[in-house]
């Protein structure tokens, strides 16, 4: 347990980020389950419609310093081909 009064401060603004980070890396991760769950099932206008809101709470992380930007883009274009797979068939 911190000692100093700015290392308490310090402490409890890196927990309220944690938990703030936290919120925002688990709408991704459910939006992604949601996402690979619509294609498994051949629903490709439903992944479609998840795709472009996972985009957006990506591009939001992203901005947020919740993940870096490479992993962002990375994430988007993996699924982008997956998408685009789904929807010739």
């Amino acid at each position: 347990m911190p000692n100093l009064q700015n290392a308490i401060k310090a402490l409890r603004q890196a927990n309220k980020r944690a938990e703030r980070n936290a919120v925002r890396r688990n709408l991704v991760d459910s939006l992604k389950r949601q996402f690979r769950k619509a294609l498994e099932a051949g629903k490709a206008v439903d992944a479609k419609t998840i795709y472009a809101k996972l985009t957006q709470a990506l591009d939001k992380a992203a901005g947020k310093n919740v993940i870096s930007a490479n992993t962002a883009g990375r994430t988007k274009s993996r699924l982008a081909a997956k998408l685009n797979l789904a929807l010739k068939k």
